[in-house]
């Protein structure tokens, strides 16, 4: 109810919501079937008359402690439960005057109309204007790389009953990570999330190998290798080398130029970006990243494994970062420079996720690993604008070894297996304040969502200018999908589109201040308008 989930036939009838299922469904079948309901039961059966079904003691309690972990306390998702239980508590014409009156309240509150929006906007996401190609089939999928990203993609892969040919830099890597894989199934199977046969199933499915060449049969290849450019480079190189004309090309990664890469083969027109996001199998959304060349064939062809695989798709073009790790930068940056002018760590990751965020910005980094950060920071370095603001702070950290949660120390400390504030950080963040000759100043809960929710709205008006995203709404998809973007927000230009325009205004001053000479501001006022339609 909470999450509005369909159920299956099967579970229709044995939670009693239906009397009986026809197999096969023909036309005869489902009289049959109604004839037989019909001579069991030949009285009406009133729901109202019926008892409502018992609960082992603690159940109720513990579903609800459940949803709450998982939903958060919103309005609906408390109404919802409480609307339930009365159920049990009320006569039945009370109860239902009571949810119609609930419904109509929640129904004009802002939620609903920041989940409506996204609802369209999730739509509208997988569709691009004026492509009418058909995809290419897929039944077998190449992938190269088995590490946690590559294992992820498997998983997911192998889900939506796709053949998987595995490629490691030898065949002792390759049978590691698809015994990992397997591994995750069994233990899957184990928790109830999957049935043994649907483990066994999977896990037929999947193969590996030390060379590329024997990926030659696969309708489509993965890379999902280190982020390094001549790593995937050489790659592709190999790849167009040995494939099927007309296999497709994707490469998974976060921030290279995919036109480049695409370059380097003798089929630029089969070569796109998917974009996963980690774990790979959980996450809902994956970027299709549409280079110069990228053909409307091979589009095609991306948004429909998406949609096999269940995922949320976006399309963006080429930019660094593309669409939401371009964003998310933005606002990693402008987090780091509000520890540098003197909130702590902890006070902006707890105001973040005060407002709604699953995690703050300084928990999320620890937990993917400072190291990418890092290496992208490393990789433009040489083409940073000298008078750029730049803090320190992260690249000291990372020179230290502190990588977050895998190395057991990044921007805190994680000895009792729990984020905890790090002496070590705060004495850096001192260090660098007195370097910089900063004196730290005082921001309030509000302040620091406002600075960091200018960053995103800011950036994110850059990246449709420069058509990087298609729509307002692909933004606001992308970011409550992949990056913990309250979804009862509706995403960030529309929560912009919400607020005052003196408040935003002063929000982006703010940001602009903040940031220094390169500040680039963006049409902030053009993309409300254009969400707005």
């Amino acid at each position: 109810m909470c999450n509005s989930h369909r159920i299956a036939a099967p579970e229709a009838l044995a939670s009693g919501i239906i009397d009986a299922v026809a197999r096969p469904a023909a036309a005869e079948d489902l009289i049959a079937a109604a004839r037989a309901g019909i001579a069991t039961h030949p009285g009406k059966r009133r729901l109202r008359e019926g008892a409502v079904p018992a609960d082992p003691p603690g159940a109720i309690e513990a579903a609800e402690a459940a949803v709450l972990r998982k939903r958060g306390a919103r309005p609906n998702v408390k109404e919802a439960m409480r609307l339930v239980k009365l159920a049990a508590s009320a006569p039945i014409d009370s109860a239902l005057a009571e949810e119609r009156a609930v419904f109509q309240n929640l129904r004009i509150a802002e939620d609903a109309f920041a989940l409506r929006h996204l609802f369209f906007a999730e739509r509208a996401a997988s569709r691009v204007e004026g492509l009418a190609a058909a995809p290419r089939p897929l039944a077998r999928v190449g992938l190269v790389g088995g590490g946690t990203m590559g294992q992820g993609i498997a998983r997911a892969l192998l889900g939506a009953g796709l053949e998987v040919l595995l490629a490691e830099r030898d065949a002792a890597a390759a049978d590691a990570a698809c015994r990992a894989i397997r591994a995750a199934f069994e233990a899957a199977a184990q928790k109830g999330r999957i049935t043994p046969e649907q483990a066994r199933i999977r896990a037929a499915l999947l193969h590996g190998t030390g060379a590329l060449s024997d990926l030659a049969g696969c309708d489509l290849v993965i890379e999902a290798a280190f982020e390094d450019m001549a790593v995937k480079l050489a790659i592709f190189r190999e790849l167009d080398a040995v494939m099927q004309p007309g296999a497709i090309l994707a490469t998974n990664t976060s921030y290279l130029d995919i036109d480049e890469i695409a370059a380097a083969t003798g089929r630029p027109a089969d070569v796109l970006g998917l974009h996963f996001f980690g774990p790979a199998d959980v996450m809902k959304l994956l970027e299709i990243v549409r280079a110069r060349s990228t053909s409307d064939t091979a589009m095609a062809t991306g948004l429909a494994l998406a949609r096999r695989l269940g995922k949320q798709p976006v399309v963006a073009r080429v930019a660094e970062g593309f669409i939401g790790n371009r964003i998310y930068a933005a606002y990693r940056r402008h987090a780091e420079f509000l520890v540098a002018d003197g909130a702590s760590p902890e006070e902006v990751d707890a105001a973040i996720e005060d407002f709604g965020f699953a995690m703050g910005p300084f928990k999320v980094a620890d937990l993917s690993g400072l190291d990418i950060a890092w290496r992208m920071r490393q990789r433009l370095a040489g083409s940073r604008d000298p008078a750029a603001r730049h803090v320190a702070i992260a690249d000291r950290l990372c020179e230290a070894g502190r990588f977050g949660r895998k190395t057991g120390a990044g921007w805190y400390g994680y000895g009792s297996g729990q984020p905890t504030p790090d002496p070590f950080v705060a004495d850096l963040i001192e260090a660098t304040r007195r370097e910089a000759a900063i004196t730290p100043q005082h921001f309030s809960p509000a302040a620091i969502i406002d600075r960091l929710m200018a960053a995103i709205v800011n950036e994110a008006a850059c990246v449709l200018h420069e058509g990087t995203a298609q729509r307002p709404g692909d933004v606001d998809v992308t970011l409550v999908n992949g990056y913990g973007f309250p979804r009862w927000r509706g995403g960030p230009f529309w929560w912009a589109a919400q607020q005052s325009r003196n408040s935003l205004a002063a929000a982006l001053a703010g940001l602009a201040a903040a940031q220094g000479a390169d500040f680039k501001a963006g049409p902030v006022k053009a993309a409300l308008a254009a969400l707005r339609g």
